[in-house]
This record gives C-alpha cells, structure tokens and sequence, in this order.
C-alpha cells in the first residue's frame, strides 16, 4: 500500500498541473489576440510620431546652410520641442485616465500632425522655436499615453516585450528617416520653388493627420470596451493585469498625490534622464557623427543611419523577450547602459576603419535602445491606478528634460570645440550612472516578480 502512494501523487500532480498548463496556453492565445488588435496600429503612430520628431536631425543636413543656422541655434531649437513636451505631458496623461485612449490620441495625432507639417513654413528661428514649442505641446502625453494604456492590456510579466516594440518603433523611424529623408531633401529640392528640407517635412507630417482619424475608428479605452473579447476573457485580462500591482507596503494608487510622493518616481525619473540623454543624442545626431565618420554625401548619410538603427531594433526586441523569459531586469538594464556607455566612449578613439566606427555605433544604438523596454517594465510594477497615470507621466515629464538640456549642451560643445568627444564622455557616465542606481535603488526581487508571476 504504501508503494502505491508516489503513483497516487504523480497522478494527483498530473491532474493539477493540466489545468494550469491549459489556463497558460489559453493566456497565451487571448494575450496573442490583444497584441494583434492593438499593438500594430499604435506601433504604426508611434513611427510616425518619432519619424516626425527626429527628422529635424536629417533637415539640419540642409536647413542650417539655407537658414543660417549654427550648431548652438539647431540644438536650442531641438531643445526647445522638449520645453513644451514636459510642461503638458502629466496633464495629457492625467486627460486619457479621465477621457480615454481613443479621444486623446486622436487629439495628439491629429495637432502634432499640423505642426509637423507646418515646420516647412520655417524661414526665421523664431519660426523654428515656436513650432517646435508646439509640437512638443501637441505630442506631449503620447508615449506615457501607450505605457499607461498597455498597463490596462497586458500583466507585468508581458510588458516588457510588449513595450519594447514601441523602442523598436524608434529604431524603424530611424530606418525610415534614412531611407525617406536623404532622397526627399536632394531629389526633391526646387520642386516647385521649395527646398528639400520643405518637402521632407512636408510629406513626413500628412502621414499623422490621416492616422488620427484612423485612431478615432479603431481603437477602444480598456478590455471590457472591446466587443471582439468575449466576457470570460475580458474577466481573465483585468484580473491577470492586477495581479503584477504593487503589494501593500507600496503606494496603492488611490491618488495622485501618491504617485508624487513616491520617492520611487524621482529615483525612476534619474535613471530615465540620463538614459534618454543618450538615446535622444543618437536620434538627434547621428546623422552628424556619422557625416564625421568622412561621409559627405547627404544620401550617403542618410542609407548609413539605417545600419545602426536596424540593427538597435532587432537587437532591443531580443533582449527586452529575453529579460521577460527569464523574469530579470536589473542585470539586464545594467548590462546594457554599462556596455552602451563604453561603446559610446570607443567613438571617441577616432579609429580610421570607417566599419569599426559605424560597428562601435551600432553596439551603442542596440544597447542603449534594448535599456529603455526594461527600464519601463520597472515603474509600471509600482504604480497603478490613477497613480499610474500621473507617476508614469511624471517619471517621463523630469527624464525627458533631457531633451531640453542635452541637445543645447551638445550643440554648445560641438559649437566651441568643433567636436563631440567631452559630450561623449559626459554620455557615458550618465548611462554607468542609470545602470548603478537601478542595480541599488531597486530590490531585485521587486523588479523580478512583476516580470515572472504569470509564469509561475
């Protein structure tokens, strides 16, 4: 009798572990179906919403010389999109926690749509701050908008992934602007009287105002919104999604006030800065380092970006699925800021092999977009709620300064010292920095089980 007592407990172990191994395979199906109907299309806004705001990376490579403009009045112009970014973007968070995602993308999209395609009308820098101000108020909510909605969407083991297809948008924005960019500025100059630089915005804007109304049609506020879930699994998605929130001795999201009081998201708030100094730099200048590199042919330059951002895109999606398998975030993020740093700093040597320089630029463009899907894998296992909304804006809001202070500082530097060495150097110590105070200000089983929960 008592032999039969293992057979006894294999079968009572089988018997328990079919329904949970069904219940996950069941999971993986409904979250597959969810991804297909909403990832693509704001996947496809987001290219077009970063597309829309690097490309004055590619335009200076013309305007400047047609304009008169200096490094240090590029880069206050770059900087200053960032100004108006930050001052609405809690407000426009807060507006999609009360109205929904569906009205306030449309309204992003359709307003940063027209400001884009009104850079073309720029003639003075007082043109050029002012709509860039604009489009920075206009998009401003956009991206802390996708993390907060796919937060209502997708359980914090899945998030990661699910966020690192929007950085990977980044990056094909990138691709893009490299393909697009280059021909519409040399081909496409003197068509009826307008430089290229002209028809580059203008052609790269109209894509958003079409993709607004688009929005308003296609897309719905939460799951039990949407008619192409069944009840069961519109149940199963708002219980799975509660289950990566914070445990009790964290903030429980039943105000705002609790989002700024955790010292949690000033902490999330550094380490975003100094990561998004460095990603900003590579969407912003990367054209110029790479014209650097001895290329000056303005086609040339633009198919050359392609190289580093193709390769950033897969390689983020790679690594942001591998730190959702194996339920890791902090080693991942601080590999990769740490070796994104020192890829950064090997552009510095000036070697002469153009391949090893676009090789070196290519490593720190793939680690340094792998970093931002785990980084914002982190914060939404804190924050939820109404916190959610106003925490995940605030912690993009202060990181984000860095678009107002890292493209003047850059275009200073390159202005007095006709290079970008020390701006590299200040780079990569920020990024050792994110990597040092994510590895020590963060638990790592915090970090761990918002990742793997659902896959225990």
């Amino acid at each position: 009798m008592p032999q039969s007592l293992p057979a006894e407990a294999t079968l009572a172990h089988a018997s328990a572990s079919a329904p949970t191994s069904a219940s996950a395979f069941s999971d993986a199906l409904m979250f597959r179906k969810i991804a297909w109907r909403i990832v693509p299309f704001l996947f496809l806004c987001y290219v077009v919403s970063f597309l829309d705001r690097i490309n004055i990376g590619f335009a200076q490579l013309q305007m400047k010389h047609d304009l008169g403009f200096s490094d240090a009045m590029y880069g206050l112009g770059a900087a200053v999109f960032y100004v108006g970014y930050v001052c609405c973007e809690v407000p426009s968070n807060m507006l999609l926690a009360r109205f929904g995602a569906r009205r306030t993308f449309t309204r992003i999209m359709l307003l940063w749509g027209l400001a884009s395609t009104g850079m073309m009308f720029v003639s003075q820098p007082s043109h050029f701050y002012v709509l860039r101000f604009l489009l920075g108020v206009f998009e401003a909510g956009f991206f802390p908008g996708i993390v907060l909605y796919l937060t209502y969407w997708f359980p914090a083991n899945r998030r990661a992934a699910a966020i690192s297809v929007f950085f990977a948008g980044v990056a094909v924005a990138g691709v893009l602007g490299g393909l697009l960019s280059g021909w519409i500025m040399r081909d496409m100059s003197g068509v009826l009287g307008l430089h290229g630089w002209q028809w580059m915005f203008a052609i790269e804007g109209a894509p958003a105002i079409l993709l607004a109304f688009a929005a308003f049609t296609l897309l719905v506020d939460r799951p039990q919104d949407a008619a192409w879930l069944t009840s069961d699994e519109k149940a199963r998605v708002a219980a799975l999604c509660a289950e990566g929130r914070a445990p009790g001795n964290a903030h429980d999201g039943r105000s705002v006030i609790a989002a700024l009081a955790n010292p949690r998201v000033y902490l999330f708030a550094f380490i975003y800065f100094s990561l998004t100094c460095a990603s900003l730099t590579l969407n912003f200048w990367m054209p110029l380092m790479i014209r650097d590199f001895g290329v000056t042919d303005v086609v040339a330059v633009s198919l050359y970006t392609v190289v580093p951002n193709a390769v950033g895109a897969v390689g983020l999606v790679l690594i942001a699925r591998r730190s959702d398998r194996t339920g890791e975030r902090r080693k991942h993020f601080a590999c990769c800021t740490i070796g994104g740093g020192l890829a950064l700093a090997a552009l510095t040597l000036h070697l002469h092999s153009f391949a090893a320089m676009l090789a070196c630029l290519s490593i720190a463009a793939t680690l340094i977009f792998a970093a931002l899907p785990i980084f914002w894998a982190v914060p939404t296992r804190y924050l939820h709620g109404n916190a959610a909304a106003a925490g995940i804006a605030l912690i993009s809001s202060i990181g984000i300064t860095s678009g107002i202070v890292s493209p003047w500082v850059i275009g200073m530097i390159r202005t007095r010292t006709g290079s970008m060495d020390l701006a590299v150097y200040l780079l990569a110590a920020l990024l050792v920095a994110s990597g040092v105070a994510l590895m020590v200000g963060v638990k790592g089983e915090g970090a761990r089980r918002g990742a793997a929960s659902a896959g225990n």
